[in-house]
């Protein structure tokens, strides 16, 4: 049997790295998805990030009955349901836009949510026993570069779809029925797409599962109950780190739009010739609304920086101690963070675009750390691991309400009170090596 995991374990890796590319996917449409509902349903920053606290509330609400779930399906049934859940929350979203219910998009994307929270808590740690152990810090990096590849994509598709015309049509009034009513269609064009996209995803696994299960422990083996990770002290440890990188890097990503045409920073783009260039490349359109180029700025530079950092990162994950690599990555964010809230146009827009380079690393690093150290099963320490992103529904929310007070520069201060907690964690796991 052992034989048999092995020869199959390339494969199941290949298939299950496809899934971090669409949860990746998925989770950055969001960002576009912001401004796009702000100027439709009339909202304040604060109120806007709510789309992102109905998306990562459910981590916090989902991950530990999706632990057990997993327990009781093993990997790839749980995987296949994650991906059914994912497909209903998004045929609720244009039931929500028709209704011209705000409230209703929030519940379509804990919907959505939960359905990624029950993929990542079944992925992740099947990704890291996918292997050799000693090289689990580089297969979930690897891994997690696909992911990085999923949310350069989204924010682009995204902007292309929700931020063009509509209400972001050149000289249209934001509260005029007919481009309000264009922007909604807009949005549920999207989340059809996407939903199209899981389903086809879902197919995919359901004629590979066999593959996938061959190569895969039993997920039940040494569960018990799914609180028993609350009884390791590097799991929570390892917990907090995550809950404060995914609040982090989402609050950024959440700001980034906004920040980056606040900031006048796309027309220092177009002065230094950067939206020409990218344009004879067929990125964007020059003439482009400044949302939408912000947009895609999002996905080419911020998330598309993470991507980088991961292929780099997963190199040299396998030369440097994970916890010395993390140490130096979460450093580098909070200097970059510090330095946007002291700095305005280029310098800014530059410092918080770069972020996302340093990011890179850090989820699967955190992740692989704490399952190397915790004393608590596996399928538990990644159920606790899972619910901690609920980071990302507070986190930016801080930053909302920080960038609504003082400026958008000020919601800064939020993600690098996150990364200082983040060096706090790397520092401590590369002194104590795991058992």
């Amino acid at each position: 049997m052992t034989e048999q995991r092995t020869d199959s374990a390339g494969p199941a890796f290949a298939y299950v790295t496809t899934l971090f590319f669409a949860w990746g996917f998925v989770t950055s449409i969001i960002d576009p998805l912001i401004p796009s509902v702000r100027s439709v349903f009339t909202l304040t920053f604060a109120e806007s990030m709510l789309t992102q606290f109905a998306w990562f509330i459910a981590y916090g609400a989902v991950s530990l009955p999706a632990a057990a779930l997993l327990a009781r399906l093993g990997f790839s049934s749980s995987i296949i349901v994650a991906l059914a859940v994912i497909v209903l929350g998004c045929l609720i979203v244009p039931v929500a836009t028709i209704l011209d219910l705000y409230p209703g998009v929030l519940l379509a994307l804990f919907v959505i949510a939960s359905g990624v929270t029950l993929l990542q808590v079944a992925a992740n740690p099947l990704v890291a026993v996918l292997g050799k152990p000693e090289r689990s810090h580089f297969r979930l990096t690897f891994s997690q570069a696909f992911n990085s590849l999923g949310t350069v994509l989204g924010p682009n598709l995204g902007a292309l779809i929700m931020l063009s015309g509509g209400v972001f049509g050149a000289g249209v009034l934001a509260d005029h029925a007919a481009s309000r009513e264009e922007t909604l269609r807009n949005i549920d064009f999207a989340f059809l797409a996407v939903a199209t996209f899981f389903a086809l995803l879902c197919l995919f696994i359901w004629a590979v599962r066999k593959r996938i299960n061959a190569a895969a422990p039993p997920a039940r083996a040494g569960f018990g109950a799914p609180w028993r990770a609350f009884g390791s002290g590097w799991a929570l440890f390892g917990a907090m780190a995550i809950f404060l990188y995914v609040g982090a890097e989402v609050a950024i990503g959440s700001l980034m739009i906004n920040f980056l045409v606040d900031i006048r920073f796309i027309d220092v783009m177009r002065t230094a010739g950067v939206i020409d260039a990218l344009s004879s490349m067929g990125v964007l359109h020059a003439d482009a609304e400044d949302e939408r180029i912000a947009g895609q700025a999002l996905g080419i530079f911020y998330w598309g920086g993470a991507m980088v950092g991961r292929f780099i990162g997963s190199w040299l994950l396998t030369r440097v101690r994970a916890g010395v690599l993390l140490t130096i990555a979460a450093l580098c964010a909070g200097v970059l963070c510090l330095l946007v809230t002291q700095s305005a146009g280029a310098v800014a827009g530059v410092a918080a675009l770069s972020v996302g380079f340093f990011n890179s690393i850090m989820f699967p690093t955190i992740f692989t750390l704490t399952m190397e150290r915790s004393t608590a099963p596996a399928p538990a320490t990644s159920g606790l691991l899972c619910m901690a992103i609920v980071g990302g529904a507070v986190l930016p929310y801080l930053a909302g309400r920080f960038a609504d007070a003082n400026g958008l520069n000020a919601g800064f201060w939020i993600p690098l009170a996150g990364y200082a907690g983040i060096v706090v964690f790397a520092a401590a796991a590369a002194r104590w090596r795991p058992a």
